[in-house]
């Protein structure tokens, strides 16, 4: 009846169990804290039935959070392993270092970073566009929940049964049933496929807002250039994730089915999975960075007092980015065996695309100079994220030739590169762009002075945790070790590593404490608004903050590149605001119905629970069934009560969300 799901699965080593301990704790505090507060019918009304694009991206961010904390945990158990395990086998088993190795990857690319992408283009595009929503409001909110489920799957693998120990991307022949019988793998496909699916809607719906939802006089070349990043990253989502979802269903078919695309014995090729897992991963790191690249354009186009220098060769940089972007992937395996040929012209490719890349950081530089560059902590992330990516960016042009990846390829040399572009270039754009948009959806800042601390904290332990591991590459450490001998020299470095990794750890728990600090501070004062840290130096817009409802009173009008600047700038008289009736879509449940039974079909499917699985799959199908036969309810807003509604905003009485 349960499959191959036993009590067996509940038994796990003391670390592992300390964790699942902590993470109850955690959710029967929250449990009960929405239980005293009476706030079960307002986070249903107000947020898990929503539409509002908004709440969706704070949703997001909410959920980034949470696994941010359980992916950091994974590498604060893995570093500390790595400095404990010399001459020894460390407090972790080498199959339990294994399975945090491969959570760790997992959880911070496909629900940390991906996450951030969708929470950032949630908040900041339709706003951005002179839009009131996305495209289709009920699909965003079906990719949302369609994440969160594939994010608890990954919690609830923690607790019941064992996580995946093939890595990250779950390489044949490891992956498959000879070596990796257990469930791992099956959780592992399974919330990548089901958080997939939530991605490939996601890139859909805002491809379409952005074509076909700009505001009157809105051309492509009168966008701003965060919506250009997002346009070319959401492009590379439609192509990139159907390659993800059909090499899933390939392994799939090999474990459950015995159809052996990936068995070499039985006439497959496990070559092929990497090939086509790789046309999906190195896109996906541009799915990820090109969104900050838009990020600080903004910012350091507002704390220089200057335009964004090289608009048209920015925009033009982020197309040829995204191209160069699916002509690379080989890169990542220069030692199967390919011809010379073959490993020559994904060489110079990979060469070639740090050209365009190279032209924005010149851009930015440029739109620096002779302006009046503002230390605020927005900007000091720019600044390490200069320092820190275009580190990165030469130790991947020299890993761009193959004999140099020949002696460095699965080494640490290789981790101390992709952290420096995931952790120097997208995580700290992250940062950067949380603190910077922050006031635009809540209405009040971020504390800057423990914004200063964290950046510091984050940047020194950032150098410590990282530098050493290029070292530690060329001196011969491979990835996934978990234990080694003295006589190699490598602990001194290790330890070092670790001590980066508590300091690292110092500053997210400053931020952390940042963020509840300012708005408890919020709550204690409500006319309190942290002051304005950056002295009237944030983005112009054309509505208040945090956004009314419908974002928009009146849809604006545009006829040039940053169109509020230069009206400031003339101050030319504003024209007498006409309102109208606004229509907007009405919640609904179906939703987050769809996700709970995808997570139950996910779990079920994992057990081999049959009749289990085909309840959550009839579950899903009869609420898309609903969902299509019911036709679209839309709230009715009429003109006068919009007129109320932005005097409420105009004299200080709207709240934020």
């Amino acid at each position: 009846m349960f499959g191959k799901l036993t009590l067996e699965a509940l038994k796990h080593e003391e670390s592992q169990n300390s964790a699942v301990l902590s993470m109850l704790f955690c959710g029967l505090i929250l449990i009960g804290l929405i239980t005293y507060l009476k706030r079960w019918k307002w986070l249903w009304h107000e947020w898990i039935t929503t539409v509002d694009p908004k709440r969706i991206g704070i949703m997001y961010i909410v959920v980034v959070l949470i696994m941010f904390f359980k992916g950091f945990g994974d590498a604060i158990m893995m570093r500390l392993q790595q400095a404990l395990a010399v001459d020894g086998p460390g407090f972790l088993s080498a199959g339990h270092f294994q399975e945090v190795f491969s959570a760790h990857g997992t959880t911070m690319i496909f629900f940390v970073a991906m996450g951030v992408v969708f929470a950032l283009l949630n908040l900041i595009v339709p706003l951005q566009i002179g839009a009131r929503d996305v495209a289709f409001p009920f699909l965003n909110a079906l990719s949302f929940w369609l994440f969160a489920a594939g994010a608890m799957l990954t919690l609830i693998s923690l607790a019941v049964g064992k996580f995946s120990t093939s890595g990250w991307l779950a390489y044949p022949p490891l992956s498959g049933l000879e070596y990796s019988p257990n469930e791992g793998v099956d959780y592992w496909i399974w919330m990548v496929q089901i958080s997939g699916v939530g991605s490939t809607l996601s890139g859909v719906n805002f491809l379409i807002t952005i074509l076909k939802m700009r505001c009157p006089g809105m051309t492509f070349m009168k966008m701003p250039i965060f919506v250009w990043s997002a346009l070319c990253s959401m492009i590379l989502v439609i192509f990139a994730f159907p390659i993800l979802t059909a090499t899933l269903y390939m392994l799939t078919l090999d474990r459950y089915l015995g159809m052996h695309f990936f068995t070499v014995a039985a006439g497959g090729n496990y070559m092929m999975y990497v090939n086509l897992i790789w046309a999906w991963g190195h896109p996906e790191v541009y799915i990820l960075i090109l969104p900050i690249f838009g990020v600080f354009s903004e910012i350091v186009s507002t704390f220089s007092e200057k335009r964004l220098f090289g608009y048209v060769s920015m925009v033009w940089a982020l197309i040829l980015i995204a191209f160069y972007s699916f002509v690379v992937w080989v890169h990542h395996f220069f030692t199967m065996g390919a011809s010379p040929h073959v490993n020559a012209f994904f060489g110079i490719m990979t060469m070639v695309i740090a050209i365009p890349t190279g032209v924005k950081l010149f851009n930015w530089l440029f739109t620096k100079y002779r302006g009046r560059v503002h230390f605020t902590s927005p900007m000091l992330w720019f600044f390490a994220f200069v320092l820190n990516f275009t580190i990165a960016g030469m130790t991947g042009v020299l890993l761009s030739s193959p004999p140099v990846d020949f002696q460095v390829h699965n080494s640490l040399f290789l981790i101390a590169h992709f952290h420096g572009m995931v952790i120097g270039g997208f995580l700290f754009g992250f940062f950067a762009a949380f603190t910077y948009w922050f006031p635009k959806f809540t209405g009040f800042h971020l504390d800057e002075k423990l914004n200063r601390y964290a950046f510091w904290f984050w940047m020194i332990g950032f150098l410590l945790a990282f530098m050493p591991l290029y070292m530690l590459g060329f001196m011969g450490a491979t990835r996934r070790l978990d234990h080694y001998q003295a006589s190699t020299g490598w602990h001194p470095l290790f330890v070092i590593v670790f001590i980066g990794a508590l300091i690292i750890l110092c500053g997210a728990l400053v931020q952390f404490v940042g963020l509840f600090w300012s708005i408890w501070i919020r709550k204690r004062n409500w006319d309190y608004s942290g002051g304005d840290p950056w002295n009237g130096r944030t983005l112009e817009w054309s509505i208040p903050s945090p956004p009314p409802i419908y974002n928009f009173a009146v849809i604006p009008t545009v006829d040039q590149l940053d169109p509020l600047w230069a009206e400031k700038q003339r101050g030319l008289p504003k024209n007498e605001i006409v309102y109208e009736d606004i229509h907007l879509p009405r919640n609904t449940p179906m939703g987050f119905y769809i996700g709970i039974f995808s997570l139950i079909f996910g779990f079920a499917m994992v057990w081999l629970i049959w009749w289990l699985a085909l309840a959550g799959f009839a579950g899903i199908l009869i609420c898309v069934i609903i969902r299509l036969s019911g036709k679209d309810a839309h709230d009715h807003i009429s003109a006068n009560e919009v007129q109320k509604i932005e005097e409420s905003y105009r004299t200080g009485k709207q709240t934020a969300l």
